[in-house]
């Protein structure tokens, strides 16, 4: 492949600058730009002290250079890595000069493009790269980096490799008929397909969880008018992110925030008081209320434990139960009680941060994060996968159905096909040689 060039360091003016170089004649490139000092040498894996000079050997920068060989590099190919003082001209014109003599300009993503193909990662590897960079939070990263290192395909490989020893009994049933090797009965599909099929629906089931890990949680504040929203939405951010006054009807827009809890980012959404009545500005802000409860992944519902709950407040309840996932929020707890709080409510003072804890806390379990979090990141982010994933699970339970319906293996095989392909989409295609190498290595054939 042609060589190609690109900064690898964010843009902007910093201490450090690295123009990256892969190719095949990466080493030449990069020798076209770079005088080295009397005597020295490239050496691999090695960073060497170099000048980068321009047409007339005049020196523009001194600079740090390190060569990667051949497999083992980033790309799998060579890789010339050039550090230069972090100046946006100088990097600019190392590129330009790298573009001079031979390299080109690199898409977006062609160096891990290119490590993909040259078989140094898989593309679920390739994909976390993308996540990694991306990363907001270290748990998002420590996540990201788990399946940089291949952690998606050692979730993957037993439930692949059950499913090819499937195919392959199969297989050598029909193929080999007439060596009196006989076809496994249903029991024993039905055997093999139990904890392949519950394998793979974990891990779909888990996308609900690696979603909300990889994209951030949704969370909405919503209640009547100064049950105490924005004090709530306010200690949560810990700043004075929303007026707070004995006004109802204060906050008429939408106010959000993203915090961090337990290394998931979580944006705040504080809400207009829900309530009958108003003005055309704060009907048209309970509007965007009720849409923003709808889009949240999870609802807080606040009411104040020191007045009696009213019709407002239970017909809130009973949008947000009808809407999914919801916590209920008993505020003012510094006040006497006198309102009937649900058994399930948590109680809190917004104002003195007495039960904050305990709410966060709650948050985090009604995301699945302390559930997840045993499992060390045995848990999907990718909605490319989920996707994949479900189609595998139809392809299972289609062959259980055919297996209770005593359909024939070949048809069966189809089935099972179907669900090998997403598998495949993932973590990369399997050869009729993989499955004939099972059949040879299961059975004694030809004996």
């Amino acid at each position: 492949m042609e060589p190609i060039v690109a900064i690898a360091t964010p843009p902007g003016r910093g201490g450090i600058g690295i123009v990256r170089i892969s190719g095949h004649e990466a080493r030449r490139v990069a020798s076209a730009l770079l005088r080295f000092p009397e005597g020295v040498e490239w050496v691999p894996r090695h960073a060497t002290l170099a000048e980068l000079i321009d047409d007339h050997g005049d020196v523009v920068d001194q600079v740090v250079a390190t060569w990667f060989v051949a497999p083992r590099s980033y790309t799998g190919e060579d890789v010339v890595e050039v550090a230069c003082h972090g100046a946006p001209v100088v990097l600019r014109f190392c590129v330009e000069q790298a573009c001079r003599h031979g390299a080109r300009l690199a898409e977006p993503g062609e160096f891990t493009l290119r490590a993909f193909v040259h078989g140094r990662i898989d593309l679920p590897q390739a994909e976390a790269v993308r996540d990694l960079i991306d990363a907001t939070t270290l748990y998002q990263a420590r996540v990201a980096a788990r399946q940089v290192d291949g952690s998606v395909a050692l979730l993957l490989a037993p439930l692949k490799s059950q499913l090819l020893e499937l195919i392959a009994l199969l297989e050598a049933g029909i193929d080999f008929a007439e060596d009196d090797i006989s076809v496994a009965p249903a029991s024993e599909i039905l055997r093999r397909l139990a904890p392949l099929t519950a394998g793979v629906e974990r891990l779909v089931q888990s996308f609900s969880y690696g979603r909300l890990v990889h994209d951030g949680v949704s969370l909405a504040i919503v209640g009547r008018p100064n049950v105490g929203k924005s004090s709530l939405f306010n200690r949560l951010l810990e700043q004075d992110r929303a007026i707070v006054t004995d006004i109802p009807g204060t906050t008429r827009d939408l106010v959000s925030e993203t915090v961090v809890l337990g290394g998931v980012p979580i944006r705040f959404v504080d809400t207009a008081g829900i309530r009958a009545g108003g003005d055309l500005v704060e009907s048209l802000g309970i509007e965007r209320s009720l849409q923003a409860m709808a889009d949240a992944d999870l609802t807080l519902v606040v009411l104040d434990s020191s007045t009696p709950l009213t019709a407002g407040d239970h017909e809130i309840l009973t949008r947000a139960a009808a809407q999914g996932r919801h916590l209920i929020v008993a505020n003012k707890t510094d006040l006497p009680l006198a309102a009937t709080i649900p058994d399930n409510a948590i109680a809190l003072s917004a104002t003195t941060g007495a039960g904050l804890r305990t709410l966060r806390q709650s948050i985090l379990n009604a995301i699945g994060h302390a559930a997840q979090a045993e499992h060390e990141f045995a848990f999907i982010t990718s909605l490319r996968h989920a996707q994949l994933l479900t189609e595998c699970l139809g392809g299972l339970r289609a062959a259980r159905l055919a297996v209770e319906e005593h359909i024939p293996h070949e048809m069966m095989l189809l089935d099972l096909y179907g669900a090998l392909h997403p598998l495949d989409a993932i973590t990369g295609k399997t050869t009729a040689d993989d499955i004939l190498n099972r059949i040879f290595s299961t059975f004694c054939i030809g004996k």
